[in-house]
């Protein structure tokens, strides 16, 4: 810890030059992209950035709300805005995963902390069409072809348990679409899927074959809107293609699946993943896949690379230690096999209290053994876990090199990077979590000025090398502490060696291991240079950390 504080102390005294440096340096180098080594930003749409003052009020959201509660204004526009201004590519970040953008509830509900709209975008009212709050599908095209452009992927969030809150002004579904009970108790396979996660969130029948009609308020709408006939032969092309009965969970697919299609987004966070059928996911994976091969096929000057769909569920409560099963206490299920590839992995939290030894060997072993092919997220905060590590952001620097270190897929989640705070006064619940993005903070406070450095450093190292996320972690010393990762998918090779905890000015890393005497080696962190000599690399800086690669 003495050695981080110094390294604190350094890293504060040169945090104005290094922000400097940082912004006068050009865009990254392209690099081999692997899903499984990914550094990938989570942002809520509506806290993150305004980019648009003229779409912050639609659908009459009006009404005062409980803190923290309502619509902050954040939206695709100023999403789009920070990437052309380079903010994810000096954060190393290769992909995106927004908060769901479809159009929401347009009332809102008293939970017992305040009267609150779906800001948040888990309430959907029209899976077809995206919310005004956060923009038009001009503003998402644009987003995603700025994203693409600087080698970001986009992941949606895709929502098909459950509908929205039923209110005054928005409609409950019909009875064949939805049950509006029992709550869920999640002792049972059953009594985890086939019920409401809590009282007034009407469940999708996912499991029904059943064929349904359209709900008369969503055909009036559309009418309204003039979109009634084009939906409708979408509609009828779909399930003339697929063979599908029109049962609920396949307009979803459909619509869900559009926003690849039309679109050419990369992937899908699923939520509530354990809350349907496994079999429902593997239907969605397919449909994506196709629908992904199609929007390649069209747009074939828009291609990033030849990597397939990628699908993350959200598993609540699966950790890495369970493999590739989730135990439901009755029935266990392999969500790899049904669909998914990399699930989020809730237990990092934990494991982050551990060693970086104890917790980069540990992560290793499992994702090149037992889970060989796919991958977890590991995250430190989310939007709606209410144990993060690190909760008083006190440890931002520590944070940030386990979780960008780790192998699995790290998960930024907005504000990680500058120790926004997750304690809000006034705040109900989860409400404290999503505080809007502290961009003034940043330049107001050296040390979150610092923090975002040191993250900054970590995540073009980690975007640069597929190793860290994707490949096999060795240990070569103890004291200080030395390891090396290595990545050969027999098109892709790559290693690099870093060391944690170094004494600052003059060290010595073994490398022989990993390089050759005569080597070039460069520093990422402090930016020096060294030749390999009798197996060693020498670095001289003020920092204790090195991040070793090839020159």
């Amino acid at each position: 810890m003495k050695r981080h504080i110094a390294a604190f102390a350094a890293l504060l005294t040169m945090s104005t030059a290094t922000i400097a440096q940082t912004k006068a340096q050009p865009k990254p180098e392209k690099s081999a992209f692997i899903w499984e080594g990914a550094n990938l930003y989570f942002l809520l749409t509506d806290r993150f950035n305004n980019g648009n003052l003229s779409n912050d009020v639609h659908f009459d959201r009006n009404k005062p709300t409980g803190k923290l509660r309502g619509f902050e204004g954040g939206d695709i526009k100023g999403i789009t805005a920070k990437i052309h201004e380079g903010y994810f590519d000096k954060l190393g970040i290769n992909a995106i995963w927004l908060s769901p953008i479809v159009e929401q509830i347009h009332d809102g509900v008293d939970e017992g902390s305040g009267f609150t709209y779906g800001f948040h975008g888990y309430w959907t009212r029209d899976w077809s069409q995206l919310d005004p709050n956060f923009g038009t599908e001009k503003d998402l095209v644009e987003m995603i072809e700025m994203a693409h452009a600087h080698g970001i992927r986009v992941l949606l969030d895709g929502v098909m348990n459950h509908t929205g809150p039923v209110t005054p002004t928005d409609t409950v579904w019909p009875d064949d679409w939805v049950r509006t009970g029992p709550n869920c108790d999640y002792k049972t396979y059953d009594n985890t899927t086939a019920c409401t996660l809590v009282t007034n969130l009407p469940d999708v029948l996912t499991e029904s074959n059943n064929e349904v009609k359209l709900p008369d308020f969503l055909i009036e709408k559309w009418k309204k809107e003039g979109r009634y006939d084009q939906q409708m032969k979408e509609l009828d092309d779909f399930f003339k293609m697929t063979g599908y009965p029109r049962a609920p969970r396949y307009y979803l697919i459909k619509w869900l699946t559009d926003y690849i299609r039309k679109y050419g987004i990369d992937g899908y966070r699923c939520d509530t993943a354990k809350h349907i059928g496994e079999s429902v996911w593997a239907e969605f994976k397919t449909q994506c896949n196709i629908a992904f091969a199609d929007w390649k096929k069209r747009n074939p000057e828009k291609v990033l690379d030849d990597n397939d769909f990628y699908t993350i569920g959200e598993v609540y409560g699966y950790g890495i230690d369970g493999g590739k099963f989730y135990d439901f206490g009755d029935r266990k299920v392999n969500y790899f096999e049904n669909g998914f590839n990399n699930l989020i992995n809730f237990q990092f939290k934990w494991d982050a209290k551990n060693d970086y030894e104890t917790i980069f060997a540990k992560y290793s072993d499992k994702l090149n053994n037992e889970l060989e092919g796919k991958s977890v997220l590991n995250y430190i905060s989310s939007h709606d876990d209410g144990e993060p590590f690190d909760a008083k952001r006190e440890k931002g620097i520590e944070a940030g090199t386990k979780l960008l270190l780790s192998p699995g897929i790290s998960q930024i989640y907005y504000g990680d990077e500058t120790d926004r705070s997750l304690v809000v006064e006034r705040t109900i619940g989860d409400a404290t979590l999503r505080s809007n993005m502290n961009w003034d903070e940043i330049k107001a406070d050296p040390k979150k000025a610092e923090v975002l450095a040191h993250w900054q450093k970590l995540g073009n190292f980690r975007k640069k090398h597929v190793a860290i996320g994707a490949g096999v972690h060795h240990k070569i010393a103890d004291a200080p502490y030395v390891f090396s990762r290595g990545f050969d998918n027999g098109k892709v090779k790559d290693r690099v060696v870093m060391g944690l905890d170094m004494p600052m000015g003059v060290k010595k890393l073994k490398v022989s291991s990993v390089f050759k005497d005569g080597t070039v080696l460069r520093d990422a962190y402090s930016g020096k240079q060294s030749t390999v000599k009798y197996g060693y690399a020498t670095i001289d800086s003020e920092f204790n950390f090195v991040l070793l690669e090839l020159k």
